[in-house]
This record gives C-alpha cells, structure tokens and sequence, in this order.
C-alpha cells in the first residue's frame, strides 16, 4: 500500500483522481492531507476540517465493481470499515445514517465521498474520499457534528486510525470479492441510525414527514414506512432525516 503525504491540498480526490489519470497507481493508493481546503461531501457540500486536527484522506481501488456486486455494496463495506476499525478504539455509540454518515453519540464524526472512474471495457474504479474529525474541539455552528476528541476526551494518533481504516477497508473489500455481501448488508442493518423507530424526515422544500425506517435497499434507496402503514422509497437527494 503506497501512501502520499501532504501538508495541505484543495481535495484529496481530486488529487488522487489526476494521479489516477497520470500514472500507473498501486491498487489501495492513499493520499492523506493535513489541511484540506476544498474537501467535499454528499449533496455538493463541502467538508471543512481544522489543519492538522483531523484525519482527511482518500484511497484508490482499483475494479471496486466487482460481479453481483452494485455501487451501493461498495458504499456499504466502507460504513462498516470505518465503524469496525473506530470500534477498536472503543469510540462509543457508533452508527451509520443513511446512506453513509458516521455518527458518535448521535452526532456526525466522519463522512465519506465515492467518486467512481469508469474506464474501457466496462472496468470501474473508485476513489474513496474519508473525512473523520478527531482532535478538533472547536466545532461552533455545527451542533450536529463533533469529534473523536469531544466524544472520549482522548488525543489519538491519526496515523493509527488511518492504518486501522485503511485495513479494515481491504478486508471488507475482500468480502465482496469473495461473494460475502450479504454479510455486509447484515452488518449495516445492524448500525443504520434510527431503523424501526419513528422519525422525522424533510422534502427538498421543507416540508416534513414523521415514517420508521425499514431498510435500505440494494439500490441504495431507504424504505420508510408511512403512519398509515404504507411503504415508500426514497434516493438520497429525495429526503433528509432530521435529528
């Protein structure tokens, strides 16, 4: 496993997308930054850390799309490395909200960006951007995030969470190519925030819903059912959950 360390950078996956484009890369490449200006998350927000406070980083797998396998699958075997290898540092509370957001005690710790590069002969690989906030303390105007630091009162070593990270990603990666999906998917299930119990949802306008989250589905679409029993799916852009 190659690891490229920076000092700062606009975006670890832009990065890592140009290196891709460039030059013949190892398969589980790592570029990790200690100051990410331009970091991006979900729905084209963007992720801003404190400079050598948090774990900002983003890894290549090269074929991510393996056969019988969706994109949503890779998505899943991300969550639970984060989550697996956070549990070995005894992060308590852990859970994943749909689709991917890592929480600590029902706060935002971690988020991830897939960006998929599709290439001939219908090959797919993958750039997995991580941002984990670890020692950063300071999170004014953000009340629904907080930090590894907040959470336990503990300083970590960044270096050992993204080795710890990083090699529980290559042994879920494992899982899906050795046709164990259906274990991932049991895990998942396991850590989904707020699954079988009410909660509050919001449209894109504002207007908001109260369903019980039943599962996600292999399309990576949520299944909620509604108050008057009936079932409904969502893509990610659809709806929120609120806290």
């Amino acid at each position: 496993m190659t690891i490229i360390k920076l000092n700062a950078i606009g975006s670890t996956n832009d990065f890592l997308k140009g290196l891709y484009s460039t030059q013949q890369l190892e398969n589980f490449t790592i570029v990790v930054a200690e100051n990410q200006t331009e970091g991006k998350g979900q729905r084209g927000n963007l992720w801003n850390t404190e400079p050598h406070k948090n774990l900002t980083f983003s890894l290549l797998i090269k074929d991510s799309l393996l056969p019988d396998t969706s994109i949503f699958d890779l998505n899943i075997a991300i969550s639970l490395s984060i989550i697996e290898a956070l549990e070995k540092f005894k992060i308590p509370q852990l859970h994943i909200k749909w689709p991917n957001d890592i929480l600590a005690e029902d706060k935002k710790i971690a988020g991830i960006l897939i960006e998929n590069i599709f290439a001939a002969r219908q090959s797919v690989s993958s750039v997995i951007g991580i941002g984990l906030n670890v020692n950063q303390t300071d999170l004014k105007g953000f009340p629904s995030a907080s930090s590894l630091k907040n959470t336990t009162s503990i300083e970590y070593d960044k270096d050992e969470l993204l080795n710890a990270i990083s090699q529980q990603i290559i042994l879920n990666y494992d899982l899906l190519k050795n046709g164990k999906v259906d274990l991932l998917w049991e895990s998942y299930h396991n850590y989904l925030f707020m699954k079988d119990k009410l909660a509050v949802f919001e449209y894109p306008d504002g207007v908001q819903f109260t369903g019980t989250i039943i599962k996600v589905l292999r399309n990576g679409k949520i299944q909620i059912q509604l108050e008057d029993l009936s079932y409904i799916e969502f893509e990610l852009k659809e709806i929120r959950l609120i806290y």
